[in-house]
């Protein structure tokens, strides 16, 4: 087999996997243990021909793919990958373009450019914010908080970038107490540390207090950063950006946004007013894999200065050429692949309008879940806001015993998640090809798998 033609079968597999994905139990049917030694436990001492090769990868990992990219994956926020995503995903391998700057991927970093400035007019961020294509939001946030930290520091005379943190003045961070835990993450990977949190009360979806917001920032004074939130993880709350962010600035304060998944629902006209504001914000971190419906990995990260963006996580190097102008300068790595081009193609494929009727179709099929599975007598412990539904089916026992039938049962599947010292099934709806008969179908595998 040559090598056009390996390549060809590979792409042929994909195909007919995505072709039946629909009809695969979600999660797979296999022992882990089981599946390790289809992989092989010894290390190989010859070399294998490489058609070979792909045929014991196919037949070693078909039983333990997870049916993620499918209808009924309502499990972590990830969205099923779009077709010329995906396609273009296949293309950017296959180019394998070192996507560092402008000199090493031309290609690349004009996918980028174009790709950042369509999202970022897409939910309403200034055209003038620096845009870095990262992994997800993980690093999204943690660039986001070293524009942060270099900002909040300097004003206050201290160059982070040179002298470090062991006599610079301290930072406080405002967070929400029903923050993602990639904020603290981050806070320990930046050096900050996660005591330099300073706890803001959220209401009982989970939005941030903006009266006890304002309290906390007047209490203290030095150095600060706000952290705010776009889609509560659990529950999908929305801060309230316009006057979080007005406060913050007032008390001179960077605000920092958390949008993995709940940026994106400022691209639809019905449900902008939750991201009212936005444009206020000083930088602001996303997935693209989530609601953008791109393969995973990847993610952006957005800085209304471009100089400060710069100025914390660039770097130099006496080879290098065409050095602080984007690509690897507003990320955190420097070997890094070219995600511009299935994020362009994303974004290409949908249009702003396909891509609000994605969001509103999610919602709405959120909801659609909330009412069935409320009709039935579960106990629905959110606010529907965009596409997170919370679902308990009695004591937290019988919670993850339901759980965990679904799981194996192979229909759908949902995780389960603690909220206000409760456990519930969380459902997340994000993938583009879920219809209204997903959402049945799951609804009545999750009450059948409740009632035995």
């Amino acid at each position: 087999m040559t090598d056009q033609e390996i390549l060809a079968a590979a792409a042929e597999a994909m195909t007919r996997f995505r072709a039946t994905v629909s009809e695969r139990p979600v999660a797979p049917q296999v022992d882990f243990e089981e599946l390790l030694d289809g992989f092989g436990t010894t290390l190989p001492l010859d070399s294998s021909p490489p058609s070979a090769v792909l045929e014991e990868l196919m037949h070693a990992a078909d039983p333990g793919i997870m049916a993620s990219v499918g209808p009924r994956y309502f499990g972590f926020v990830v969205g099923g990958a779009l077709e010329s995503a995906t396609a273009a995903d296949m293309l950017a391998l296959g180019w394998d373009q070192m996507a560092f700057n402008a000199t090493a991927s031309p290609a690349a970093m004009a996918a980028e450019q174009v790709a950042g400035a369509w999202a970022k007019e897409l939910v309403g961020i200034p055209a003038t914010a620096s845009v870095g294509f990262v992994t997800g939001a993980q690093e999204a946030n943690t660039v986001g908080l070293a524009a942060a930290r270099h900002h909040v520091l300097a004003a206050r005379g201290w160059d982070v970038e040179q002298g470090g943190l062991q006599d610079a003045p301290r930072v406080r961070v405002l967070v929400g107490d029903e923050r993602h835990s990639t904020i603290d993450r981050s806070l320990r990977l930046l050096g900050l540390g996660t005591g330099s949190t300073v706890p803001v009360r959220t209401d009982g979806n989970g939005a941030i207090d903006v009266g006890h917001l304002e309290e906390v920032l007047a209490a203290g004074d030095g150095p600060t950063i706000v952290c705010l939130q776009l889609g509560n993880v659990n529950t999908g709350a929305c801060d309230d950006l316009e006057r979080s962010c007005a406060l913050a600035h007032e008390h001179g304060a960077w605000a920092h946004v958390d949008g993995a998944f709940g940026l994106w629902a400022a691209a639809s006209p019905t449900l902008r007013h939750l991201t009212r504001g936005i444009e206020q914000a000083d930088s602001w971190g996303c997935d693209v894999h989530k609601w953008l419906n791109v393969p995973y990995d990847g993610g952006l990260v957005f800085v209304s200065r471009p100089d400060v963006h710069i100025a914390a996580t660039s770097m130099t190097a006496s080879y290098l050429v065409g050095q602080g102008t984007g690509g690897s300068d507003l990320v955190l790595n420097a070997s890094r692949r070219a995600r511009g081009f299935a994020v362009w193609a994303a974004i290409r494929e949908l249009g702003s309008k396909g891509l609000a009727e994605l969001v509103d179709r999610n919602c709405a099929l959120a909801r659609r879940f909330a009412d069935q599975l409320g009709d039935a007598g579960a106990e629905i412990g959110n606010d529907v806001m965009l596409n997170q539904v919370l679902a308990a089916f009695g004591d937290d026992a019988t919670t993850d015993a339901v759980i965990d039938a679904v799981q194996r049962d192979g229909t759908c599947w949902m995780g389960g998640t603690t909220w206000r010292g409760r456990r519930y099934m969380r459902i997340a709806v994000s993938n583009h090809t879920t219809t209204e008969a997903d959402v049945d179908r799951s609804v009545e595998a999750i009450v059948r798998c409740w009632r035995s």
